[in-house]
């Protein structure tokens, strides 16, 4: 049905560029220029007024210019902006804005009709005068409002456009004469004439309250976006017109605030918001006409865009119930009016003008309209920086005005209330969290960013791998790889690696099938790392894992030592792994680590049992006199591995054997070294063991870390030969144990 809707809507009307232009300038050329822009250049001066129309038009261009590009990007079809955002940024967080930018739209409505009711302060005035007390607005205002929307309802977007023309009409003469008018001369008591002396800066501190009601006034640059489905060439009449009417409103905008500044004393601008029809030339009539005519024609533009985007939002099946959906998708005619959607608007709008002012509505229009242009401004920027090879919108803006468009508005909603703000995103969290339960299948926020992560981690990588000197020189971290065929029945290893590249490092995990690549094991490989993913979702582990088909073991060691880490670092560690009742895998641990130690890798090998891991036991490390360059590694893996969760009430522990007691001098030297890098080792926790004549080496560490949760030992390349399984073997009686060996002297800094 959404697509049936919106290709019938896409063939509309046929409106060309100028709707689009005159529904943004009337916008933005509406009610805030004629009942507030003198107000704010009493209250700030000259350069404070111009400050506000520079920052609002710092947030309005890049917002225009993100619109436009967009727009040039996809088929624009029914919805205007919330079409574009749901396009660039999936359905879920479309819907998401397109709810609250709806929201904004049809209070609008009631904005600018309240404001229509101030054009007739003649009446108010004439009315006090004469009876003694004030004529509600609410009897200007809601008859107005309903003769309106009674048209809109019955002739729809064509009767509204017709109706625009006339009162751009109206708009362009009030300004012409407003401009044509001379400066008022005040008359002193003590004669002459009150100067005007409005070129300043005041009152800072009142800025973002009178920015908050002033906003309103730029943010109808977007009001022509709006009528995308009934546009003859959205693609272009969009960026042209939204553009163009952007331009021009802040030409007039900031013309008006120079005339205001050269033509009243202050306290007239502060005092009296119809001080426009004093300075005009036959300002008691045009100017009320002027702002009847620009408050008409903005009333006119929120009620063609705001059900518009309803529908839109219907037509793709955003909301939980299917009948809604139904109901306010539905359009009346050829041309799909949207009549039930804009019953809707309506009746929303009605709310606000009964119980609403121009002040209090224009601060709430403004939090949803920075709102919505901010994540214009921030689908623009991670489509630049993204790159997809899908976005080639016929007319580009730059990234870094969408990325300050974007930031600026999220500063400008806090800096004027903060609450406001937090309310605002905390209402778009639920509306978002209620899209998603209802539209899982829909795209959401996790594809919104990911050509943006991508090209973040290929920028990463580059550079990294382009400064890898002065990383080698830097602090050392680990970059550990692992290759092993026996993932499912040895998942501690996996548990180690998690370990070992929680915080501070970076590990790979590869699954090793033995055998020739074909198709055959290529699906096995596809198949068996789902299975271990699967095996390791609930972990939290932020370890890397991957399969790789190789003839045999040291082939696939080859092939991974050589390939690039994902991380962007250079592997700088190779863990190998046995089962401690599995002697006869050491020989071929053994055979390999000689080559690893080709490329100067640091090695481990880790010798496991079947038992439970206890972190409650603590780690414990044993230095010996062959140990000089392995020390400051066997601590350092102790500390990073310390830093997981899981070993948070756990200890490090060294022992440092000595046959006559002759070790305590290494003793010092370590505790200097642990408490200039503030490493979490207590000074009781480093013990010199006395060595027994009689006793081995295995024997000794037996006996104290029998129950240790993992044992940490040196070796050395001479141990690599004839006597490499009579070492590793030693210490049968022990529970899990770390065998190390540095490359080169790790330093603790």
């Amino acid at each position: 049905m959404a697509a049936t809707a919106n290709n019938t809507s896409q063939r509309g009307k046929g409106f060309g560029t100028a709707p689009v232009f005159f529904t943004a300038v009337s916008s933005i050329l509406g009610a805030i220029l004629f009942l507030r822009l003198g107000w704010a250049t009493g209250e700030l001066g000259f350069w404070g007024a111009i400050t506000i129309i520079v920052i609002g038009h710092l947030i309005t261009i890049p917002t225009a210019l993100a619109i436009s590009e967009l727009a040039t990007n996809t088929r624009v079809e029914g919805g205007g902006e919330y079409f574009i955002i749901s396009r660039s940024f999936g359905l879920k967080i479309g819907s998401t804005i397109g709810i609250t930018l709806f929201l904004a739209q049809a209070i609008s409505i009631a904005f600018y009709t309240i404001a229509f009711a101030e054009s007739f302060y003649p009446l108010y005035d004439w009315w006090f005068a004469k009876f003694g007390y004030t004529l509600p607005k609410q009897l200007v205002s809601v008859p107005t409002f309903l003769i309106l929307a009674y048209v809109m309802l019955n002739n729809g977007a064509g009767s509204g456009v017709k109706m625009l023309y006339v009162v751009s009409i109206l708009l362009g003469t009030s300004l012409v004469m407003f401009f044509l008018g001379k400066p008022l001369e005040i008359p002193l008591e003590e004669g002459g004439y009150e100067p005007i002396r409005n070129f300043g800066f005041f009152n800072r501190e009142k800025f973002f309250l009178i920015f908050a009601v002033c906003f309103p006034a730029f943010t109808g640059m977007t009001a022509g976006v709006g009528l995308s489905g009934d546009l003859r060439n959205p693609g272009r009449s969009i960026p042209l017109g939204t553009m163009l009417g952007t331009i021009t409103g802040l030409a007039v905008y900031a013309l008006v605030v120079w005339k205001m500044a050269v033509s009243a004393p202050q306290e007239l601008l502060v005092t009296d918001q119809m001080v426009m029809a004093r300075i005009a030339l036959y300002g008691s009539i045009v100017v009320p006409l002027g702002l009847a005519a620009s408050t008409a024609s903005s009333v006119i533009g929120a009620m063609l865009v705001a059900p518009r985007t309803l529908q839109a939002i219907a037509y793709d099946r955003t909301f939980p119930a299917r009948r809604l959906n139904a109901f306010f998708a539905r359009g009346r005619g050829k041309d799909r009016e949207p009549r039930n959607a804009s019953l809707i608007s309506f009746i929303i709008a009605l709310g606000f003008i009964l119980v609403g002012s121009v002040n209090s509505v224009a601060e709430i229009i403004s939090m949803f309209f920075l709102i919505t242009y901010g994540t214009l401004c921030l689908s623009s920027f991670l489509n630049h920086f993204g790159s997809p090879p899908s976005y080639r919108p016929r007319f580009r803006s730059r990234w870094y005005i969408s990325l300050a468009g974007f930031v600026l508005s999220v500063w400008v909603m806090f800096m004027i209330n903060p609450v406001y703000t937090v309310i605002s995103y905390i209402f778009i969290l639920l509306v978002y969290l209620l899209v998603e339960h209802t539209n899982k299948e829909k795209k959401g926020l996790v594809n919104i960013f990911r050509g943006a992560l991508f090209q973040l981690n290929r920028h990463l990588q580059v550079f990294i791998q382009k400064n890898q000197a002065n990383i080698e020189a830097g602090e050392w971290r680990p970059a550990v790889i692992c290759i092993s065929s026996h993932t499912f029945e040895r998942p501690k290893v996996l548990d180690l690696m998690g370990w070992l590249s929680y915080k501070h490092g970076f590990g790979t995990y590869i699954h090793f099938i033995e055998g020739y690549y074909s198709r055959q094991t290529s699906q096995e490989a596809k198949y068996l790392l789902e299975q271990i993913l699967l095996r390791r979702k609930n972990t939290h582990s932020t370890l890397y894992i991957d399969t790789v088909v190789s003839p045999s073991y040291t082939s696939a060691i080859s092939q991974a030592i050589q390939s690039p880490s994902i991380s962007g670092m250079e592997s700088n560690m190779v863990l190998f792994e046995y089962d401690r009742y599995r002697p006869d895998e050491l020989q071929r641990i053994v055979e390999n680590v000689r080559m690893v130690k080709a490329g100067d890798f640091d090695v481990c090998i880790y010798s496991m049992t079947g038992g439970k891991t206890i972190p409650a036991n603590g780690i414990h490390v044993w230095i010996t006199d062959a140990d000089d360059e392995n020390t400051n590694f066997m601590i350092l893996l102790g500390y990073i591995m310390m830093s997981h969760p899981l070993w948070k009430k756990s200890h490090i522990k060294i022992y440092i054997p000595s046959p006559r007691g002759e070790m305590t001098e290494v003793k010092s030297i370590l505790e200097q070294r642990i408490a200039a890098g503030r490493l979490p080792i207590t000074l009781k926790n480093i013990e010199i063991v006395p060595m027994l004549d009689n006793w081995s080496m295995g024997e000794v560490v037996e006996k104290h870390s029998q129950d240790a949760a993992l044992t940490l030992i040196g070796f050395n390349e001479q141990v690599l030969g004839n006597g490499a399984e009579e070492f590793f073997t030693e210490f049968a009686g022990m529970g899990d144990i770390l065998f190390v060996n540095t490359s080169n002297r790790k330093e603790i800094i």
